[in-house]
């Protein structure tokens, strides 16, 4: 896919993007027909599908839709209320630890929903942040590159991996660089909570020649055409997005834990037209919009309602406690703090050198 994971920890933006809204007009051709607001970091070509859906419901309502950084949307819901004036009616985001500090200091607002109550708990904060998506951290591999031996599916198992294939391997593998990927940081910091032998896990990755990139796309093309061999803690949907089309890319949600992150959604305090932002989040919410997002945007649902391969409900049957769902809660705030997040990027960086 074409998102980029971007850098969403510890950042200010001095001004809102350059690029203009996308406009979807009222399907009812209403000039005068009231107007959504969506702030989000999903790319306006794969969002589509889901404002296509949510107009068929509501022919009435145009829908501008501004496609941000995850660091813009929340400075530029932030200044925006600051300075007393509106902002989106919607704002939709993979960075969840600034979507739960707008929920926290009090720039979004309840939206007590239909759905609300049987929403699972760690999905649902307060009624007023939403985690609408369930997306597992995997590893990813060559496929060709593993026609005699099976693919690591463990921590231990990928740093057992590393030790007997050096001199293959050297230079041919592939994470997120934790400064400048914020899903990348989430992944890290989630391993050094779960996993006490993290740190020997990236020492080995280090001594093998690690790549760094800020985004999935860059790491999966290289997987694809077998210039890396493997892929650490990349995002489940986007690696998913590129075996659908790449035969060679294999997938591994690895059986020691597998930690999920969530895109959240919320309605700002100060939005413009809070009514619409909350029907478009219902909308996001429900069975119709949740099997869109499963199955035309290939990004697996949280709606226990949803039936399919693709979603919570079906990859929590199969996998059990092997997955870890990031909470929605103030625990995702912690890293927000500068010196607790430069202390485990020094840590990081000091293990990637350790050879």
């Amino acid at each position: 896919m074409r998102i980029l994971l971007c850098l969403c920890l510890g950042l200010s933006f001095a001004a809102p993007a350059l690029a203009k809204p996308t406009v979807f007009p009222a399907p009812s051709g209403n000039p005068d027909a009231p107007v959504l607001i969506v702030y989000s970091s999903l790319d306006e070509p794969l969002a589509a599908p889901m404002i296509e859906g949510f107009q068929r419901q509501n022919p009435d309502v145009t829908v501008s839709y501004e496609d941000l950084l995850t660091g813009e949307i929340y400075d530029r819901i932030v200044k925006e209320t600051d300075a007393g004036q509106k902002t989106a009616d919607f704002a939709f985001s993979s960075a969840m630890d600034l979507q739960v500090k707008l929920s926290n200091d009090g720039y979004a607002q309840r939206s007590d929903l239909p759905l609300s109550a049987k929403w699972p708990s760690w999905a649902n904060w307060r009624n007023t942040a939403y985690a609408l998506t369930f997306e597992p951290a995997v590893f990813v591999y060559h496929k060709p590159s593993f026609t005699t031996e099976k693919p690591p599916a463990t921590r231990a198992e990928f740093v057992d991996y590393l030790e007997h294939h050096a001199k293959d391997v050297h230079g041919r593998i592939a994470t997120y660089d934790i400064e400048r990927s914020g899903v990348g940081f989430l992944f890290m910091s989630r391993d050094q909570e779960q996993f006490t032998d993290i740190w020997s896990v990236i020492q080995h990755m280090g001594a093998a020649g690690v790549k760094l990139y800020s985004n999935s796309s860059a790491i999966l093309e290289r997987i694809a055409d077998g210039r890396f061999v493997l892929g650490y803690n990349i995002l489940g949907s986007y690696a998913a997005d590129w075996a659908s089309r790449h035969p060679d890319v294999g997938i591994v949600l690895p059986k020691d834990y597998t930690v999920v992150m969530s895109r959240i959604g919320l309605v700002p305090q100060a939005a413009n037209s809070p009514e619409l932002g909350r029907k478009y989040l219902e909308y996001f919410m429900s069975r119709e919009g949740q099997t869109i997002l499963s199955t035309r945007l290939q990004i697996p649902a949280v709606n226990p309602d949803v039936a399919g391969d693709n979603t919570a409900n079906t990859m929590q049957a199969i996998h059990g406690a092997q997955l870890l769902p990031v909470p929605v809660s103030l625990g995702l705030m912690v890293y927000l703090d500068q010196v607790k997040r430069n202390r485990l990027i020094a840590r990081w960086n000091e293990a990637l050198r350790l050879q």
